[in-house]
């Protein structure tokens, strides 16, 4: 199986909004409609009855989280919300009625309905990039190296970032020869265990993003 996803380190995310910014430029994303929203977490008390300085703080950037079972798709009347081989979450425009029925479902808020189109839009995870060999946008415009994108199925160490002087270096490689020449998550970030990988709040969707915190009390639900 595959389940392609984003891991963020959230200890490297700076709230820069870079990624956010990338993503509506090469989305177009209308004005108001966000894929990518980057969100500031605190600051909260570091113990109880704490103030400052002793408060902590980070930012958490949410889109669609891809889910292994996507309500969206689940409650769409036509068919045009869809998961795909890879595990990623797509939306078939010509099937869409712009009924928002996956948007009222959907439990993060991350589906915005096009106004000018009529038809609903979320984060594509960049599929028409990713089957050329390239990264999301995100990843690639993330200059503190936070967002790394990978198969969940083959462990989050292995998630892969960019690392090379163009980004066009890679077009044209497979999935498999693009990971064989960049750097891994594994390698390049502090170390983590299990307890500091995070998820947003799971209904039965199990969301595929996950999460990095090391040094503060994640939260984000789960």
């Amino acid at each position: 199986m595959t389940q392609y996803a984003i891991v963020t380190d959230l200890e490297r995310c700076v709230g820069c909004m870079a990624c956010m910014t990338a993503c509506k430029m090469v989305n177009d994303v209308p004005i108001g409609n966000y894929w990518n929203k980057v969100m500031r977490v605190g600051p909260n008390p570091k113990y109880e009855g704490a103030v400052s300085p002793d408060v902590e703080m980070y930012f958490l950037p949410v889109g669609c989280q891809h889910c292994e079972k996507p309500e969206c798709v689940a409650v769409c009347p036509t068919g045009a919300s869809h998961k795909l081989e890879d595990g990623t979450v797509q939306i078939d425009k010509s099937k869409c009625i712009g009924c928002q029925f996956c948007a009222m479902a959907c439990p993060y808020g991350v589906r915005y309905l096009n106004e000018t189109e009529r038809v609903v839009e979320k984060c594509t995870l960049c599929e028409q990039r990713v089957a050329q060999g390239e990264l999301p946008q995100c990843v690639i415009n993330c200059g503190g190296h936070a967002r790394w994108f990978g198969d969940l199925d083959q462990g989050i160490e292995s998630f892969v970032s960019y690392d090379e002087p163009s980004p066009n270096v890679f077009v044209g490689l497979s999935y498999d020869e693009m990971c064989a020449t960049r750097a891994t998550l594994g390698e390049f970030c502090e170390e983590f265990d299990e307890s500091q990988v995070h998820a947003l709040p799971n209904v039965g969707n199990n969301p595929a993003f996950r999460y990095i915190l090391r040094k503060s009390a994640w939260q984000g639900g789960e």
